[in-house]
């Protein structure tokens, strides 16, 4: 079944979406037949942190405005949760995070519960602390970390002419729940831009957003477009993406969805991508109260698991937490258990490849979006988008292989062990040979 990011919210389903088909297809030419595989021929593992932002502990100012919408739903005593989750904790994870390559997706919410705005200032800390702690985001966890905002507030839905929250405090005035549901591509791309400008103006680099609970899930089509439009407008990318919705059933597709792409044959292309998370929260739950278990990602003896499950798939692996989770009151349960589901995950595997959630949002636009032209003695590559790491399998013995990109011509070194592959090697055997290469915007001809 369908697992909710967060157990209060009622999401909808991914379907209704027009996803983009790939009208590009591989065609085989003569005897010479390729296929794109996954980056370096590996499988991408990623995390999505949702409900982070500087300072500020959503679970601590969130759960009071959540319960006066919903009084019956939220018995949580959160005035015995911290308010704070402190930078000393931003740069203990992060940096055990960068010394053992787990990259991923970290929330800046920009208007965080309403308690005040990340590029102004935030009611109950110095500008200083504020300053600080963009500065930590900035220096250690953008290189190894996608920055979303969580639409504004992540609570009441702010009134974007004049920058106050509406004072209704019902399903319909809140962004976990009703408002999105109506509102046209044109309208959630304003107030998307809205969270976006106050990320920029703090100094962030952004490619993507995050949806707060049920923000968006009956009015899908509307929200790529409407992210794709946004992202575009406040940050010029070409690519675009977000994460809305994860699935945790076995068997359950969990790749990405390339969707609306324009200007494929021009000098303009674009393109979003939905990014699908495959776990629920088993780390520590979005308020901080209820204890993980690493066993649903992967078990002990390695045997089974979530993440078992996808990995073995070849689809990228993308588990999801809640900040409040990973801190647990300053327990570090959360981040306790993703340290020993990183233990297990490298205990089973050698082909896994950490990603941020555009990287891979990059990737898998090349995969379906570039036309692909075999011959007899060449593949011809036109591509709309760049992509490192680009790796092709083709049904034929190659010699010497090489790469020609604006009449610059490459060759590539062959490797002897396929999880060697890196940019610019190949690898040869009995099912063909296997090429990994930068793939450059425009057209490029491997020659074989």
């Amino acid at each position: 079944m369908k697992y909710s990011r967060r157990n209060f919210v009622k999401t909808a389903g991914i379907g209704g979406i027009a996803l983009a088909a790939n009208p590009y297809e591989i065609l085989p030419q003569k005897s010479i037949k390729a296929e794109v595989l996954n980056p370096y021929n590996r499988v991408p593992v990623s995390l999505i942190i949702d409900d982070s932002t500087c300072l500020v502990n959503m679970a601590y100012f969130g759960i009071p405005q959540f319960g006066e919408v919903f009084p019956d739903q939220y018995k949580q005593d959160w005035r015995k949760l911290p308010r704070e989750i402190p930078d000393s904790f931003v740069r203990e994870f992060g940096e055990w995070c960068h010394e053992n390559g787990v990259k991923g997706k970290y929330s800046i919410v920009p208007f965080p519960a309403c308690t005040g705005h990340v590029n102004r200032f935030i009611p109950g800390w110095t500008k200083k602390e504020l300053e600080d702690s963009l500065r930590l985001v900035r220096e250690l966890m953008v290189p190894d970390w996608d920055i979303h905002p969580e639409m504004i507030s992540h609570t009441r839905v702010i009134d974007i002419k004049t920058g106050v929250p509406y004072p209704s405090a019902t399903p319909e005035y809140m962004e976990n729940w009703e408002w999105s549901q109506t509102k046209s591509a044109d309208e959630l791309a304003a107030y998307q831009a809205y969270a976006l400008n106050i990320l920029k103006e703090a100094g962030l680099p952004c490619e993507g957003l995050t949806t707060p609970g049920g923000y968006g899930g009956r009015n899908q089509n509307n929200l790529a477009l409407g992210t794709k439009d946004a992202v575009r407008s406040v940050y010029g990318s070409e690519i675009s993406h977000y994460f809305r919705d994860l699935f945790t059933e076995k068997g359950k597709s969990v790749a990405p969805q390339v969707l609306h792409p324009s200007g494929l044959d021009g000098s303009d292309p674009a393109c979003v991508v939905s990014i699908l998370g495959c776990t629920g929260d088993w780390f520590g739950g979005w308020d901080g109260l209820t204890p993980g278990n690493p066993d649903l990602f992967i078990t002990k003896d390695l045997a089974s698991g979530r993440m078992v499950d996808v990995i073995d798939s070849g689809e990228p692996a993308v588990m999801v937490c809640h900040w409040p989770g990973q801190y647990f009151n300053g327990d570090r349960i959360g981040f306790n258990i993703l340290k020993e589901v990183k233990k297990r995950l490298d205990q089973k595997y050698n082909n896994l490849v950490w990603m941020k959630l555009g990287e891979i949002s990059r990737y898998w636009a090349a995969k379906e979006l570039t036309k692909i032209l075999p011959d007899t003695k060449k593949v011809l590559l036109k591509a709309p988008f760049a992509a490192p790491g680009f790796t092709v399998k083709i049904n034929a013995v190659a010699h010497d292989p090489q790469i020609k990109t604006r009449g610059e011509i490459k060759p590539l070194v062959r490797i002897k062990n396929i999880n060697d592959l890196k940019s610019n090697t190949w690898f040869t055997d009995k099912s063909g040979t296997v090429l990994c290469f930068d793939l450059q915007k425009g057209e490029a001809e491997l020659i074989l």
